[in-house]
C-alpha cells in the first residue's frame, strides 16, 4: 500500500504518468496499475485527466494532503539513519548551479569531508524544495527567495549577478523609450519569482521564456536574442566578461541558498556541510 501512496505523491509533483514513472523508475503500467489499485480501495476516483496532464481530484488532493506528512517521517526513520549510517549526503542542486560553477564549489567540500560520500541529483529549484521536504534529499542547494518556505531551514548565501548576452554577441543597445526585450527563463523558476519585480523596474521584458538558462544563453549566442541569464551561465559559456552587461550592481540577482528539513539540519554532516559552503560562497561572492 505504501508504494501505491508513494506513486500518488510523485504523480501530484510530476503532473504526467511519463515522468512519475521515470521518477519511480517503473514502467507507466505500474503507475496505472498502483493508482487503480489505490481507486479501488477508497472506492473514490482520485485522478482525472487535463489534455497530455494529469490532475488530482479533489478526493486525491485531500489524500496526499494527509498523507505527505506520515510517509516523509516514515521515510525519514530509514532514509536518513541509513545515510548517517553510510556516511552519505544526499543533495540536490538546481540544474544552473550543478552546470556551471556549483562542482568546483562541491568538490573543495568534499575534499574537507573525504568520510563522507556525496550523492548529487538535479532538478528545477521547485522539485528540490519538494524532494527535500518529503525526505528523498537532505539537503538541497537551489535559488528562488526563501521568504516562503517557513518549513525548511533555508539559508539565502550568496547573491549571483545577473548579466546579459548580447544577441550573438553584436552590439547591445539599450531603447531610449519602452523596454529592452530579452530571452530569459519562465515563471516556473524560482529565479524568476525572485528577481522579477527588479526586470520591470530596469525596463527589461521578457520576449520569449525557456526552460534552461543554457538553452537561454545558447539561443543568444546563434542570434536569436539578447538572453539574461545567471553570470556563472555566461561564464561557462566563454561569454567574454566585456561583451556581457552584468547588472548585479543594479540589484538584479538570483539568490542561492542553502534549504533542509529542519530536523535533518541537526545532524552533523549536514551542519558542517553548511558551514563550508557557506564558506565558500562568501569568498566567491
Amino acid at each position: 500500500m505504501i508504494e501505491n501512496l508513494e506513486t500518488l505523491l510523485a504523480l501530484s509533483r510530476t503532473g504526467t504518468m511519463l515522468e512519475a514513472a521515470t521518477d519511480l523508475r517503473v514502467s507507466q503500467s505500474a503507475v496505472s496499475k498502483r493508482i487503480a489499485t489505490l481507486e479501488k480501495y477508497y472506492d473514490r476516483e482520485l485522478i482525472q485527466k487535463k489534455g497530455r496532464r494529469v490532475e488530482l481530484t479533489q478526493h486525491g488532493k485531500k489524500l496526499v494532503d494527509k498523507i505527505a506528512p506520515v510517509l516523509s517521517e516514515i521515510r525519514d526513520m530509514f532514509v536518513e539513519d541509513q545515510s548517517v549510517g553510510r556516511g552519505e549526503l544526499t543533495i540536490g542542486v538546481s540544474d544552473a548551479i550543478l552546470s556551471s560553477w556549483g562542482p568546483a564549489v562541491f568538490v573543495k567540500i568534499k575534499q574537507s569531508m573525504p568520510e563522507v560520500k556525496f550523492a548529487f541529483h538535479t532538478y528545477r529549484t521547485p522539485v528540490v524544495l519538494d524532494r527535500v521536504r518529503s525526505g528523498e534529499f537532505m539537503l538541497g542547494v537551489c535559488t528562488g527567495s526563501d521568504t516562503l518556505d517557513t518549513d525548511l531551514q533555508s539559508v539565502v548565501l550568496m547573491r549571483e549577478a545577473m548579466v546579459i548576452i548580447p544577441s550573438a554577441l553584436g552590439e547591445l543597445k539599450w531603447p531610449k523609450k519602452g523596454d529592452l526585450p530579452v530571452i530569459t527563463i519562465e515563471d516556473y523558476s524560482g529565479a524568476w519569482r525572485s528577481f522579477r519585480d527588479e526586470v520591470k523596474r530596469l525596463r527589461i521584458h521578457r520576449e520569449v521564456a525557456l526552460e534552461s538558462f543554457f538553452s537561454v544563453g545558447q539561443m543568444a549566442l546563434a542570434g536569436f536574442g539578447h538572453g539574461l541569464v545567471p553570470v556563472g551561465v555566461a561564464r561557462t559559456l566563454n561569454v567574454p566578461e566585456a561583451v556581457m552587461m552584468n547588472l548585479g550592481d543594479q540589484g538584479l540577482t538570483r539568490p542561492v541558498r542553502f534549504v533542509a528539513r529542519k530536523s535533518t539540519y541537526s545532524l552533523p554532516m549536514v551542519a558542517r556541510f553548511y558551514q563550508l559552503l557557506a564558506e565558500a560562497l562568501a569568498a566567491k561572492a
